[in-house]
């Protein structure tokens, strides 16, 4: 989850030889990095439960401060999700455009989303929901509905891109629900084996298996 931002941060007026003063980020620029910092604190290897003091040591601001831009620390999390669900989103939008439904816009769509999860570690804590216990239940429940939507994606594929089998829509759902199990599975892995069993370990041969 990375930005490149640019900024002057010398005022329009200084006097010559006078010392350079630091502008304060604006609000929007604040909240990026507070969710860039703790997406960074969840890419530790065996972190634990993220508390507000820790955060705000890590950027060097009080816990006040942090406060002024969300009104808790579940709303940090909610910050990171929204940024995971565009994401896989955009994915899946992606494809479809460029993919006819069926089989091969399915693992298209599954091992991008698992090259998404290896290049932001933090975000695949967030995805497989370990980042999230100790936090408020909503969370979890906004998680378990993306992969519900991704499962009810990859079926609707499935189903059209005219899967061979005498009972098509009950195949295309036994696939689709196997297929998210799988992406869970390979993204705990990589989170609980301090992220060095990548996700995209003999992937294309794996969902051959599936598929």
């Amino acid at each position: 989850m990375t930005t490149e931002t640019t900024s002057d941060n010398l005022p329009e007026n200084e006097e010559a030889g006078a010392a350079p003063t630091r502008k304060r980020p604006k609000p929007g620029e604040r909240r990026l990095q507070i969710l860039q910092t703790l997406a960074g604190m969840l890419e530790q290897p065996g972190a634990e439960r993220i508390t507000t003091a820790a955060l705000s040591a890590k950027l060097g601001v009080s816990e006040a401060a942090l406060y002024r831009h969300f009104a808790s620390k579940a709303q940090m999390f909610e910050g990171l999700i929204d940024f995971v669900e565009q994401s896989v989103f955009a994915f899946v939008r992606q494809i479809a455009d460029r993919e006819p439904a069926g089989p091969a816009q399915v693992a298209r769509t599954v091992a991008l989303i698992l090259q998404f999860a290896e290049k932001n570690p933090g975000m695949a804590r967030v995805m497989t929901g370990d980042a999230l216990v100790f936090e408020n239940e909503r969370l979890q429940e906004r998680m378990n509905l993306l992969f519900d939507k991704l499962e009810s994606t990859f079926k609707q594929s499935l189903r059209d891109g005219g899967i061979q089998s005498d009972t098509p829509t009950v195949e295309a759902q036994v696939t689709a629900s196997l297929l998210v199990a799988f992406m869970m599975g390979r993204m705990q892995r990589f989170a609980r084996s301090g992220f060095k069993r990548l996700p995209s370990e003999n992937l294309q041969a794996s969902l051959a298996r599936v598929l």
